[in-house]
C-alpha cells in the first residue's frame, strides 16, 4: 500500500442532487476458507466489524442490501440471501438487486477495511460523466476489483439475464462472466481496495490505522459511527481549542470545554457551522483567559506597567486591585 485515503467529507454530485441517488449490495456471505471458517464480516478492525465500516462507507446509498445471514450492524439494511446459500457472487449479486430501485448501485466486498465515502462518491461521479456500464477500482497490481465498483443497475440486470438464459442458473458461475461482458472504466485504488482474505491482511490493516498519520481520521470515524452521528466538522478547530484550553487555563479543560462546545452546538441545532461558531466563541474565552497572565497584555489593560496594582489605594486602606488576604505569585489552581 502506497497511500492511504483517511475518512472525510463525500465528493461528486451536491447533496440532493437527484442525479446522485443510488442503492449498495453488499455481498457478505463467503465461507472465508483462508480465515479458518471464521465469520469474516464481524471481524473488528479498528473497534468495529468489517461489515460496519464497509456500510458507513456507501452510507449516502437511499437503500442498502446485505447478501448474507442477519446480523447486527450499526446501521439498517434490507438483508437477502441468495438461492442456494453459497451460490458464489453472481447468486448474490441477483439477490441483492431484486431490492434495488435506483439508476445505480454501488456493489461491494464486506472486508474493505480502508474503503470510505470518497471513494464510494468518487466511483459513481465517474459513472454520472461518462457512459460506460461501471467504473470499478484497480489494486496495487493493478488487477480489476469487480467487488468495489459503481454499475448503472440496467446493465447488470441485463447481463444476469442473459447469464441465466444461457446457463439456467446463477449458482457457481464467476463473477467475470458478467464483468467480462460490460464496459467499465478504471480507477486505481490501491488503499481503497485492499481487502482482507488472511489473517496477515486483518493484521496489516489493525497496524495500518494505528499509524501517527491516520489513527485521529480513523477514531473520530468510528466514534461518530458508534454514536449514530453523522456530522462533518473542522476537527482543526477543534484541536485547536482543545490545546488553548489546555495551556491557557488548565489541561483538565481541554476535555471539558470540548464536551460543552459540543452540548451547546447540538443545542444550537447541531450543523457543523454551530460547532464551528460554539468553538469560536469558546476559542475566544480561553485566549482572554490567557491574557490576564501575560504581563505585556495586562500593562496594556490597565495602564501600568506588568499590571502592577496601584499604590494609591481607596480611602478605606485596602490595595483596590488586590483582596488583604490575598498571597502575591499565586493562583487558584496553583499547585
Amino acid at each position: 500500500m502506497t497511500e492511504y485515503q483517511p475518512p472525510g467529507d463525500p465528493l461528486g454530485a451536491p447533496p440532493g442532487d437527484p442525479d446522485a441517488a443510488y442503492d449498495a449490495v453488499v455481498l457478505a456471505g463467503g465461507a472465508a476458507r483462508r480465515l479458518g471458517g471464521v465469520d469474516k464480516p464481524g471481524v473488528r478492525v479498528g473497534g468495529r466489524a468489517l461489515l460496519d465500516r464497509v456500510l458507513a462507507a456507501c452510507a449516502g446509498a437511499r437503500t442498502t442490501v446485505v447478501v448474507a445471514g442477519p446480523r447486527p450492524t450499526a446501521r439498517p439494511v434490507v438483508w437477502a440471501r441468495e438461492d442456494p446459500p453459497g451460490g458464489g457472487p453472481l447468486a448474490a449479486l441477483d439477490a441483492g438487486l431484486r431490492h434495488t430501485t435506483a439508476g445505480r448501485v454501488v456493489l461491494l466486498s464486506a472486508d474493505l477495511p480502508f474503503l470510505g465515502r470518497p471513494t464510494v462518491e468518487a466511483l459513481l461521479a465517474s459513472l454520472r460523466r461518462g457512459t460506460a456500464d461501471g467504473v470499478l477500482l484497480t489494486d496495487s497490481d493493478g488487477r480489476d476489483q469487480p467487488l468495489v465498483a459503481a454499475y448503472r443497475t440496467a446493465s447488470l440486470r441485463r447481463g444476469l439475464t442473459a447469464l441465466t438464459d444461457r446457463h439456467g442458473d446463477l449458482a457457481g458461475l464467476p463473477l467475470r462472466r458478467l464483468t467480462g461482458a460490460l464496459d467499465l472504466t478504471r480507477l486505481a485504488g490501491p488503499v481503497a481496495s485492499f481487502d482482507c482474505d488472511t489473517w496477515d491482511d486483518i493484521a496489516t490493516a489493525r497496524a495500518r490505522i494505528r499509524e501517527h498519520g491516520h489513527v485521529l481520521d480513523e477514531w473520530i470515524s468510528a466514534v461518530k459511527d458508534e454514536l449514530g452521528i453523522d456530522l462533518d466538522v473542522d476537527t482543526g478547530v477543534l484541536l485547536d481549542l482543545a490545546r488553548d484550553a489546555a495551556h491557557g487555563v488548565a489541561r483538565p479543560a481541554a476535555p471539558l470545554t470540548t464536551f460543552l462546545v459540543g452540548y451547546a452546538a447540538a443545542r444550537a441545532g447541531g450543523d457543523p457551522d454551530a460547532v464551528a461558531e460554539a468553538a469560536r466563541k469558546a476559542a475566544a474565552l480561553a485566549a482572554r483567559w490567557a491574557d490576564e497572565d501575560d504581563p505585556a497584555v495586562t500593562s496594556t489593560a490597565t495602564g501600568r506597567p506588568g499590571g502592577a496594582p496601584s499604590t494609591a489605594g481607596p480611602a478605606d486602606g485596602t490595595s483596590g486591585d488586590v483582596t488583604p488576604d490575598a498571597t502575591p505569585g499565586t493562583r487558584p489552581d496553583a499547585g
